[in-house]
């Protein structure tokens, strides 16, 4: 699970839903899926070869519409579809373990379970993949363009970092609706497995200036997302032993001194705590699931075809949902076990986390889920007005808005002196 963290953007996922496959109630995410499916095939079929420098700067076009064509099948609805770096992204895949077939079919077979964020400050949505473990998430065109300038240091730090702990990227893609409308978004992993529910959520920057969630939030949803304030306030810690804690922070400062050569700030560590004691037994991950049943009224496809170009991503969303059928599910769709590709990372292969440990390194009740995300914002003029901004009313030196070296060595001070400690 993944979420914006902004420091004036409370607002959390708002709902969770899951949509037969081709469900016509959501046209957005029928023309991502039906893009995957297709660029990915195409990519995957073709004989293995060294990469070269054009093909971080690629971008492969597709077009479908409704009598189809040698290249792409006929659908429901016409739309174009762009396919960024696909060898580059075929490589990062097979890198993190993952197969393409099971990864097709994880996005595109049957259904897909989907959780939209709330518009906030980013305008991200957030589409679950059926069984979990793949993320799909708008972003902004200034996002997927710092993606494509990056992505030649991201995948070298990869294939140098097998175990780290940076978001991973399975694809970057676009799709243009009808009316011009073009919308960007990412693949990526999720931090947290579908077979566990997760007991507390914190996401840390190393700021403490208005990171705080506060209480009457908590006792009404205790999966809400905290941040440091609540961290200190809880004495909340990773409980590690010497060598897992050492494993920790060195992975951490080699992806930090990533971030700060590319210039990046405003990233946060994400941890998810699972208490093995508890288990499963309070289902927290039944209270945000629904069923969506397709409604195929002439009233749905009226009000769809009505869309402006002008129309924002989450009046799409919530004119779609408008119309549909929720019931609630449970977790038991979900996996049982963690997915195997976790398996292979050092902070990911002991049921799905990393297991904390007492001082003489010996396992203890909880489960950690732990990754750096939201590393696509680089310290641009839009940042360095907000410090200043900012600045004049709060500490210059606590808030988010700092320079990447600055925010990187805050970053990793905070993590050594009040979550490894």
């Amino acid at each position: 699970m993944t979420c914006d963290t902004d420091d004036d953007d409370d607002e959390r996922v708002v709902y969770g839903t899951r949509v037969a496959e081709g469900h016509r109630n959501y046209q957005l995410m029928y023309d991502m899926l039906t893009g995957i499916r297709i660029a990915v095939g195409r990519v995957s079929a073709k004989i293995k070869r060294d990469l070269t420098e054009e093909d971080f700067k690629a971008a492969h076009k597709l077009v479908f519409d409704v009598t189809g064509n040698e290249l792409t099948p006929g659908v429901k609805y016409d739309f174009k579809f762009k396919d960024y770096a696909p060898w580059v992204f075929r490589y990062l895949r097979e890198k993190f373990h993952i197969d393409p077939a099971d990864y097709m079919m994880s996005l595109t077979h049957k259904y897909i379970l989907s959780e939209c964020n709330s518009s906030g400050k980013s305008g991200s949505f957030f589409y679950y993949s059926r069984d979990y473990r793949f993320i799909i998430k708008t972003i902004r065109h200034t996002e997927h363009k710092f993606m494509r300038k990056v992505l030649k240091d991201y995948y070298e730090h990869v294939c140098q970092n097998p175990n780290t702990l940076l978001c991973r990227f399975y694809g970057l893609h676009r799709i243009k609706l009808p009316h011009g409308r073009k919308i960007h978004f990412i693949v990526m992993s999720n931090v947290f497995p579908g077979n566990m529910d997760i007991h507390r959520v914190f996401d840390l920057k190393g700021s403490t200036v208005g990171r705080w969630t506060p209480d009457e939030e908590i006792e009404k949803n205790p999966g809400t997302v905290r941040k440091e304030k609540n961290w200190v306030q809880d004495k909340a810690k990773l409980e590690l032993g010497s060598r897992k804690r050492s494993l920790l922070v060195m992975q951490l400062e080699r992806d930090v001194e990533l971030l700060k050569r590319l210039n990046i700030m405003d990233y946060s560590l994400l941890i998810g705590m699972h208490d093995t004691e508890r288990g499963n037994r309070d289902h927290l991950r039944d209270h945000n699931l629904q069923m969506v049943k397709p409604n195929n009224s002439p009233e749905l496809h009226r009000q769809l075809s009505r869309h402006s170009r002008h129309e924002s991503k989450a009046e799409m969303v919530r004119k779609a949902l408008k119309y549909a059928s929720p019931v609630s599910m449970t977790a038991s769709d979900l996996p049982n076990s963690p997915s195997e590709e976790r398996r292979y990372c050092i902070f990911y292969s002991e049921d799905g986390g990393f297991h904390s440990t007492n001082e003489a390194n010996e396992e203890t009740d909880t489960i950690y889920f732990m990754g750096v995300i939201d590393i696509l914002t680089p310290y641009n003029y839009v940042k360095k007005l907000e410090h200043v901004w900012k600045s004049m009313t709060q500490d210059k030196d606590g808030i988010s808005a700092v320079h990447p070296v600055q925010y990187g060595e805050r970053f990793m001070h905070f993590i050594k002196d009040q979550v490894t400690k």
